[in-house]
């Protein structure tokens, strides 16, 4: 079969489309969603190769092995068919934006899937109305600029689950029209959170104004290397270093970063 590159949003669109063809008439629901399915693996196979190609060329030219760095596949928006189908791929980290929508398809998912043991990452901003469902469904949380936010995801989070994974959002580049807390006020916070229970502070997380050349790129993820670094030497137990996404990856792991949340290059672009 013809793979459709990454980018290319007409395979997704033809997927959610509307009306079924002659063929898929005659084919029963169990028929057609293995056909649905055996295109989505298909084309995310090729995806995330390609993505672990350039992760592995990177890590490379750093002088790291690539397994320290975790790929998170960016789903929000796409369909549970679509996670469903990257998981058949190999790949197990997942990152939603949207409370309602990731809950949703987690249960979608579960249902297609009930075996598939993934990990979901909350990577949007978060409203405080919204917290509850974050500790209760989300393995991690990346988008915690705020003591009062981190407060109520500890409060919130059940108590049979193993602590919620959290990372700090730093506004690395000072914009406002993004997230994050600046730069100077991250170590008293950090301190803070580390201490409240049933949460893990694992790290921190940025991203950066968008910049295509590496130079530039190269600019604002050493500046969050370093503050890392210093949080580090200060004594907190830090991990993660969460920078890099479908268009800067290479240039955020030449700068340490442990993590890549990666969409477009993925799933294809969102309409």
């Amino acid at each position: 079969m013809t793979v459709m590159p990454a980018g290319n949003p007409g395979f997704f669109r033809g997927y959610r489309s509307s009306s079924p063809t002659k063929i898929q008439t005659r084919q029963d629901p169990s028929e057609r969603f293995e056909t649905i399915m055996s295109s989505l693996d298909d084309t995310l196979q090729a995806n995330l190769q390609l993505v672990h190609e350039r992760i592995n060329s990177a890590a490379r030219s750093a002088q790291r092995t690539a397994d320290v760095v975790l790929l998170v596949a960016v789903s929000k928006t796409f369909t549970a068919e679509a996670v469903v189908a990257a998981a058949r791929c190999g790949q197990r980290d997942f990152g939603e934006n949207y409370v309602q929508e990731a809950v949703d398809k987690m249960a979608q998912v579960r249902a297609l899937a009930p075996a598939l043991a993934l990990r979901w990452h909350f990577i949007g901003p978060i409203q405080s109305n919204k917290t509850r469902a974050i500790a209760e469904h989300f393995d991690w949380v990346q988008s915690v600029d705020r003591m009062k936010v981190a407060q109520r995801l500890s409060e919130q989070r059940p108590p049979d689950r193993p602590p919620l994974n959290m990372l700090l959002q730093v506004n690395i580049s000072g914009e406002a029209s993004k997230g994050g807390v600046v730069p100077d006020e991250v170590p008293a916070l950090a301190t803070a959170i580390a201490a409240l229970p049933r949460l893990s502070l694992r790290g921190l997380m940025a991203i950066p104004e968008p910049e295509t050349a590496p130079a530039r790129q190269r600019v604002p993820f050493a500046r969050m290397r370093q503050l890392f670094d210093d949080l580090r030497a200060d004594g907190l137990k830090l991990d993660t270093l969460s920078m890099g996404m479908s268009g800067d990856l290479e240039a955020a792991i030449a700068e340490g970063s442990t993590m890549v949340r990666v969409g477009t290059a993925i799933f294809g672009k969102r309409q």
